[in-house]
């Protein structure tokens, strides 16, 4: 899995982030993330917040834990331990489970960062992601014409 770890600015505070170029989508850390939200000041409380938050909702069954991954990262004491980590579509389920007045701004913040990724893409390919995702269609169509 190739990738691209980095962090991300949320008015100030950081997100880790990482790219992951096989799935082609972003991951953040839960933690960084659940810490922005409940304005916890330290990691602790943001970790203690999520751990809850986590228990309860698969109790309730729900399917975005579940499907949430985990990643190495560097923790304060300089070690690699694994992470929880959301793609996208996962932290804006889990956002609507955490009452914040920083939700709409958070949700705001995550499609400039993907709207960033895009330009990104387009740069470095030379052509739009409307115009690839067109010829990709194009090109299994026509596959599965010669397949008949």
């Amino acid at each position: 899995m190739s990738n691209k770890k980095s962090i991300q600015l949320f008015e100030e505070q950081s997100v880790r982030t990482h790219w992951d170029e096989d799935e082609e989508k972003w991951l953040f850390f839960i933690v960084d993330v659940v810490a922005i939200l409940t304005e916890q000041i330290d990691y602790q409380g943001a970790r203690n917040y999520w751990k809850v938050l986590k228990h309860r909702l698969l109790n309730e069954g729900n399917q975005t834990v579940t499907d949430c991954n985990q990643l190495k990262m560097p923790a304060q004491d300089g070690k690699m331990r694994l992470t929880d980590v959301a793609d996208t579509e996962q932290l804006l389920r889990l956002i609507q489970s955490v009452p914040s007045p920083k939700a709409e701004p958070f949700k705001m913040w995550l499609a400039k960062v993907g709207s960033q990724r895009i330009d990104e893409i387009e740069k470095e390919t030379g052509e739009s992601i409307v115009s690839a995702v067109n010829s990709k269609k194009l090109l299994v169509k026509k596959d599965t014409k010669n397949d008949n």
